[in-house]
């Protein structure tokens, strides 16, 4: 199986500030904390042909409701009538055209509670061109980390698996990328019926030369 297949199948495996593109050998090539709100940070939200986007209601913005460092965060709304749906935020990373990576991506996600229930994942995503649909992100339980060489990088992996803060990471082994942006996307999908808030804080992107 392709690996482009791995990811649309299903496959399991196993310091804050402002937007910031940081790049040299001590420290993340990027790194967020929502102190200074959204900046160049986009929002997107899709959901199944069925349901017309128009009806799927969700928010996008940052608060200092909660915050895993310094006094911010992002909030993520969404709700749940149709049992589907993702939305998302989208950040453009500069890199090396002619260069391969093994890019690190890490984010804290907040639930309310731990729940034996999914009613949401974590979405996120590193890759060459924007999300756009909610296929653009991997299918549940599909880390890159494991996968090797792949299009694109990401997760799709359970909240509520605490009560509070929760780290979400991934690896991805890049090709030799032909751009200089690869676009970094962190979200959450609807599972279970019901509205849902959760909030995200202190994402880095380390890239470590191949």
């Amino acid at each position: 199986m392709l690996r482009r297949d791995l990811l649309r199948a299903g496959a399991t495996a196993g310091v804050v500030a402002g937007a910031g593109c940081l790049g040299g050998d001590d420290g993340p090539a990027f790194r967020e904390g929502f102190e200074d709100g959204l900046g160049d940070w986009e929002s997107g939200a899709a959901i199944g042909p069925e349901v017309d986007l128009a009806a799927f209601e969700w928010e996008v913005d940052t608060t200092s409701d909660e915050a895993a460092a310094g006094e911010r965060s992002l909030r993520i709304w969404n709700e749940g009538d149709y049992d589907d749906g993702v939305t998302w935020v989208v950040h453009p990373v500069p890199v090396t055209a002619g260069q391969a990576y093994t890019a690190t991506v890490t984010a804290q996600l907040w639930s309310e509670s731990e729940s034996f229930n999914t009613l949401r994942d974590a979405v996120m995503r590193l890759g060459p061109e924007p999300p756009e649909v909610e296929t653009d992100f991997p299918h549940p339980g599909v880390n890159t980390s494991a996968l090797g060489q792949t299009p694109y990088g990401g997760l799709r992996e359970p909240l509520w698996l605490a009560d509070g803060w929760r780290e979400y990471t991934f690896e991805w082994t890049t090709p030799e990328l032909s751009s200089e942006t690869l676009y970094l996307a962190v979200g959450t999908a609807v599972i279970w019926e019901g509205d849902a808030t959760h909030y995200v804080d202190e994402l880095t992107v380390t890239l470590e030369p191949r």
